[in-house]
């Protein structure tokens, strides 16, 4: 009959032994010549294949710049696979509509800040500020002022159209809050 070897483990680290430590985390290195960066970015070494590269975040970046998804498609295959990932992809461009996917820190969309920059103010500029540009810069260009002139009436065209997306993405806020 053997008897069972008492533990040394008492559950607390202090109390183990110098051997019970954790072994060295092995690191891998990016694949690209004279990097001593940790390689932790796979890209794949041909189209279809398992292998794969092990690059840093920057060697990725430049490997995957001239990445043509498209390569070796004709025009017909390209378009098919297009439309296809795009058919699978339609509840992401339908749920911009509802203000969930936008740029920048998620505040204001995409049409939202050419709108204010078309009136000429800052990303962050309040639907007061908003309503003051426009008041301002559709008087200056107002058909009553300028008849006559194609430009002018382009340029009123453009402040009214920015001011109905603010004013339409204000409502939408207030009625969310």
């Amino acid at each position: 009959m053997s008897r069972a070897r008492r533990s040394t483990d008492w559950g607390f680290p202090r109390w183990r032994g110098y051997g019970s430590s954790r072994e060295a985390a092995q690191v891998r290195l990016c694949d690209r010549h004279g990097c001593n960066e940790p390689g932790n970015c796979p890209a794949p070494k041909s189209p279809n294949s398992p292998d794969r590269w092990m690059f840093c975040q920057k060697h990725a970046a430049e490997y995957n710049s001239g990445w043509d998804y498209f390569a070796g498609l004709d025009a017909e295959e390209a378009a098919a696979r297009e439309a296809s990932e795009q058919a699978e992809t339609s509840g992401y461009k339908e749920s911009a509509h509802y203000g969930w996917a936008g740029s920048g820190d998620g505040s204001r969309s995409r049409d939202e800040l050419r709108a204010l920059e078309a009136l000429g103010l800052d990303p962050d500029a309040d639907f007061d500020a908003v309503r003051k540009a426009w008041r301002t810069k559709a008087k200056e260009v107002h058909p009553d002022v300028k008849p006559n002139d194609p430009e002018a009436a382009k340029a009123f065209q453009t402040y009214q159209l920015a001011y109905e997306v603010l004013r339409a993405a204000e409502d939408r806020r207030e009625w969310k809050g």
